[in-house]
């Protein structure tokens, strides 16, 4: 067994347990407090998935938090003007556009993802401050709360619905597909995958249009659960998500991706802040164990 491509369901059990021994006169076990770390860990949940395929390709996606306030805004723009279909197409359309211009320059034009996506984390993020005036915008369409993370399905927490329903697509995808496989094929050895007939520009192309509207929907999911579109949501999980997925044991490197493990590390990283925060500690001492975890998700991703 790879030790370092397991590790995370091992740290997820310690953590837990040593926060119900620590934490357990705070209400860190009680149901509600456990249901609203799902809550809180979905989106990145949603975009980690998306960020695996991204990774496990050996390419990166910088843009996913920008272009979840992006959607957002756009979103609640639309439905406020057009109605409900018109807000969701519209939402989903601002992550596609992004998303194939991501992959368009880094397929085809041979330009670093690195540099592609962090020059549009800028460009979206300020697109999405300039068309709002920096001002929230309301959403009041109840059936779009209710479906996109507001509400619930009896018991269970929509937002719990949507996590579940984008591990199971993403883990189908990338272990039972033949794309999955010319994913990891490309992200390991691209000259190898090219040689035996695999269009490695069009799957780099396919990841992070993928990306783009996964984000996209993420902040959907944001706005149906604050009710409103920002353009501050989503800002910095970038960071977050890319901790989630190398902490989940898919390599850095690329070839090797786990989805299962990435919902692990989603859920490690909520974890965590919940704990900190229950724990009494301030904003600049969560920052520094985040800091911290994502560094040790980066040496554990190391090359052998």
């Amino acid at each position: 067994m790879d030790w370092r491509s397991n590790i995370i369901y091992i740290a997820f059990i310690l953590v837990f347990v040593l926060f119900s021994v620590m934490l357990g006169d705070s209400g860190f076990l009680t149901g509600n407090n456990l249901l609203n770390i799902v809550r809180q860990t979905a989106t990145i949940s949603v975009m980690a998935v998306a960020m695996t395929f991204v990774i496990a390709n050996a390419e990166i996606d910088l843009s996913v938090g920008s272009v979840a306030g992006l959607s957002s805004v756009v979103t609640a723009m639309a439905i406020t003007h057009y109605g409900l279909l018109p807000g969701i197409l519209a939402g989903l359309a601002s992550g596609a556009v992004i998303g194939a211009i991501n992959g368009g320059l880094v397929a085809w034009l041979k330009i670093p993802s690195f540099l592609v996506t962090l020059g549009m984390l800028g460009l979206a993020a300020g697109l999405a401050q300039w068309i709002t005036g920096s001002a929230p915008q309301p959403i009041g369409d109840r059936w779009y709360i209710l479906i996109f993370g507001g509400g619930d399905f009896g018991p269970v927490p929509g937002l719990l619905v949507w996590t579940v329903l984008a591990v199971a697509v993403g883990w189908i995808v990338m272990n039972r597909t033949r794309f999955g496989r010319q994913v990891l094929a490309t992200g390991g050895n691209p000259t190898a995958a090219a040689y035996t007939g695999i269009r490695t520009a069009q799957i780099k192309f396919a990841v992070l249009l993928t990306s783009g509207i996964v984000a996209a929907l993420a902040g959907m999911l944001y706005a149906g659960r604050l009710e409103s579109g920002r353009f501050q949501w989503g800002q910095g999980d970038e960071l977050t998500v890319i901790a989630a997925v190398i902490l989940g044991g898919t390599s850095l490197f690329g070839g090797r991706g786990a989805i299962i493990g990435t919902l692990f590390g989603s859920l490690f990283m909520g974890l965590v802040n919940n704990g900190l925060i229950l724990a009494g500690l301030d904003v600049a001492q969560q920052q520094v164990v985040r800091g911290a975890i994502i560094i040790a998700a980066v040496a554990l991703s190391r090359k052998k």
